[in-house]
């Protein structure tokens, strides 16, 4: 399991752009913390997944599935002072080499679960996101959320693969209806149960000032966007106690599942330097 300590400082980097604080925790009721998370802000990687399987195969799966996705990304973007960055990079590129490393992750979480009796049947959610270019890239499989805070007002950027999600759409139940379901943790979709897995891609353009909230469930069916939204927004200068207080909060409604959240600000712009051909493509459009 790959979890920052339980009150994180603020790190800034990819050149002072993003700033990035996580915290996990096992709530009240869990004997376990199957929840992993993972924030490189040097290369502009937030990573957090949420496990499932008997004993603590959950917890297995998470933690391989990051640690698969963490390790290849700072492989790709090196690990010296001088590494590139996801910045330096197109946004195609980055795109590609993010679902890859989902779908490696996906394989080795799945072939583990087939070899070893243990970890029969494990697998995990996932939100994995990529800041390249001034834009933010989601890979998403199951109920963990990516949600974006900008100017007071939070937005659910991914869409649950879940069976409350489903009756939601299809009108059998409201959104309002849905925060006291007893299917809240019925998943459609997980990496590493089948040989290969279907995500869903969200990209998007990125503002100064912008914040983006990785969670697992644990937050958001123990906090309601209102909550959330308004912690954020009073906390927003504090962002590792904004955090803080996002899992205090979860806990103090209950703490019925482990409970995981990952904040990054925008600071400044990170737009790739263009290439010598698109500069003389500018150069021969403004002549």
């Amino acid at each position: 399991m790959i979890v920052s300590a339980r009150r994180a400082e603020p790190r800034i980097d990819l050149g002072d752009a993003l700033e990035i604080v996580s915290c996990s925790d096992p709530g009240r009721v869990r004997p376990q913390n199957e929840d992993s998370v993972l924030a490189d802000s040097a290369i502009g990687l937030a990573v957090l997944a949420d496990g499932m399987g008997g004993y603590n195969a959950g917890e297995v799966a998470s933690g391989m599935a990051i640690t698969v996705i963490a390790t290849e990304m700072q492989g790709i973007f090196g690990k010296s002072a001088t590494r590139a960055r996801s910045a330096d990079f197109g946004v195609e590129a980055v795109r590609q080499m993010l679902c890859e490393q989902v779908r490696r992750a996906n394989a080795t979480v799945y072939q583990a679960a087939q070899s070893q009796p243990q970890y029969a049947g494990m697998g995990t959610t996932l939100v994995a996101s990529m800041f390249c270019d001034n834009r933010i890239i989601v890979a998403h499989i199951g109920d963990s959320r990516l949600y974006r805070l900008r100017a007071g007002r939070l937005e659910q950027i991914t869409k649950d693969h879940s069976l409350l999600q489903e009756q939601i759409d299809s009108g059998v139940i409201t959104r309002e209806q849905a925060r006291y379901s007893n299917h809240k943790n019925l998943v459609t979709r997980a990496l590493g149960i089948d040989p290969t897995v279907e995500m869903d891609l969200n990209e998007s353009d990125t503002q100064v000032g912008d914040i983006y909230l990785l969670c697992s469930d644990g937050l958001n069916d123990m906090v309601s966007d209102e909550e959330i939204e308004m912690t954020i927004d009073a906390l927003s200068d504090n962002l590792s106690r904004a955090a803080d207080q996002l899992v205090q909060l979860a806990n103090d409604n209950g703490g019925h599942d482990n409970v995981s959240v990952i904040l990054i600000r925008i600071v400044r712009e990170f737009s790739a330097p263009r290439s010598l051909l698109e500069r003389i493509r500018s150069q021969f459009k403004s002549s």
